[in-house]
């Protein structure tokens, strides 16, 4: 679908002359003159975006941007100013403005602005669009738009139909038991259990009883015989989540099983022969802990024969409005809810959020947003405190040392600090600002800065 864009401004020549631009990149156009106008047509007519003056004679393009936020929050505004001012261009975007951008325009950043802003509403008003772009992978759930995830997709279409064992590094909340999911679902075990157990969840000796079983009156409270986690996956997978958690005493346990492919019920002196393929998984250092005689470097070695690492959410922050998505519409479902999408202030506090908690932490989020919802699209309000005080803290405290500065100071402190946060990362610092590579570099040279 060609987007429409309501151009707004009371200079009739810059108005056609924006209106052919804009016509030229494939856009349909619409005007109005003045804010009221421009009000009327939000509120009348189908719109993606509006792109508005904010000094006109009759009503302006903040008290209009109040308005339209008021009555859809999810259409993206941008204002554009020949007066720039910092107070100015802070009151925009805390009333909702998805950016300022300064007379004369600078068409290329204009053509970035407009693109990304329409590209954002979309990803976030249609998960199930968004879905059918995804570019999913034989025999996983998982999904990702990001070429990292991508790389990991293709990995674990590789190494499934193995009987490689495998470990599945990644932070707590990222997505690694789904990963161990997807291995077995693509081999050739798929038709076998697929049985998990967490090593951080038990003490050593219930630990024990649970992979390798039990005989009846083994120990106090063992009042029949029981199967252990390896003989119910017999045939099938085995996935050991937390396996840093797991006591050295019974690592040597595991590691016999591994090389024997047998085990043994605790309280019996029947070995027990068994075919089971094992991955694992942990969100610790195990380089460290065998340097440090935590974990046995022979279980290690043989836990690892494929490593596979999950990324952050913080790495893969292109994912986070498909992933925002699904969780919208999985929960608006379960809760009877009809809520469509978000607005777009809410995707960008997701954008920059550090997501500690990961892809569980955003789906607890997107949960909690759809409960509290009140209207059709979820607003910042209904966001958790940490979301929100987490950007309010750091853009406060720096208002007031930028009070009096140019727009291009602004731009120039805003560049050097993201250069540093990113380690002089280019592509890094491009993609926070929302800018391209080639328009960084253009403002670098700008600024004499590179």
């Amino acid at each position: 679908m060609i987007a429409r864009i309501l151009i707004v401004d009371d200079d009739t020549a810059h108005r056609t002359m924006l209106k052919t631009l804009l016509k030229s990149w494939g856009y349909q156009v619409d005007e109005a003159c003045d804010g009221d106008e421009a009000v009327d047509k939000v509120k009348n007519e189908s719109l993606d975006l509006v792109l508005s003056d904010v000094r006109m004679a009759k009503v302006d393009g903040l008290t209009a941007l109040g308005e339209i936020v008021t009555y859809n929050p999810a259409l993206p505004v941008i204002l554009m100013t020949a007066y720039s001012s910092v107070e100015t261009a802070v009151d925009a975007l805390r009333r909702g403005a998805f950016d300022y951008l300064i007379k004369p325009l600078d068409f290329k950043a204009l053509r970035e602005r407009l693109s990304q802003a329409i590209s954002q509403s979309k990803l976030t008003l249609e998960p199930k669009e968004l879905r059918r772009q995804v570019v999913e992978a034989r025999h996983t759930d998982i999904l990702a738009r990001s070429a990292i995830m991508h790389k990991l997709i293709e990995t674990i279409k590789q190494v499934a139909p193995t009987e490689a064992t495998v470990l599945i590094c990644g932070e707590s909340g990222t997505g690694k038991e789904l990963v161990a999911k997807a291995l077995h679902a693509g081999s050739q075990r798929s038709a076998k259990p697929l049985v998990v157990l967490n090593c951080a969840a038990l003490a050593e000796n219930l630990l024990e009883s649970e992979l390798f079983g039990h005989e009846k009156g083994s120990f106090t409270g063992a009042d029949k015989r029981r199967e252990g986690r390896f003989v119910q996956a017999n045939g099938g997978t085995l996935f050991l989540d937390e396996i840093g958690e797991m006591p050295l005493a019974l690592q040597a346990k595991l590691l016999r099983v591994l090389q024997e492919g047998e085990v043994q019920r605790v309280g019996s002196d029947h070995p027990i022969k068994v075919d089971v393929r094992v991955l694992s998984a942990t969100n610790r250092n195990l380089e460290e802990d065998v340097a440090s005689g935590r974990f046995r470097q022979d279980l290690y070695f043989r836990l690892n024969v494929i490593r596979l690492d999950v990324p952050s959410l913080r790495e893969r922050s292109e994912d986070i409005p498909l992933l925002a998505g699904h969780f919208l519409e999985v929960y608006a479902a379960r809760n009877k809810k009809n809520i469509r999408g978000f607005a777009p202030k809410v995707l960008d506090r997701m954008l920059h959020y550090p997501w500690p908690g990961n892809v569980r932490e955003l789906e607890n989020c997107v949960e909690r947003a759809v409960i509290l919802a009140r209207e059709e699209l979820i607003v910042e309000s209904d966001l958790p405190a940490q979301i929100l005080q987490k950007q309010d803290s750091g853009s406060e405290s720096g208002n007031a040392d930028l009070v009096g500065l140019t727009l291009d100071a602004v731009e120039r402190i805003a560049i050097e600090k993201t250069l540093k946060a990113t380690g002089d990362n280019k592509s890094e610092t491009a993609r926070r600002l929302g800018i391209t590579r080639a328009t960084l570099h253009s403002k670098l040279k700008k600024y004499a800065l590179d």
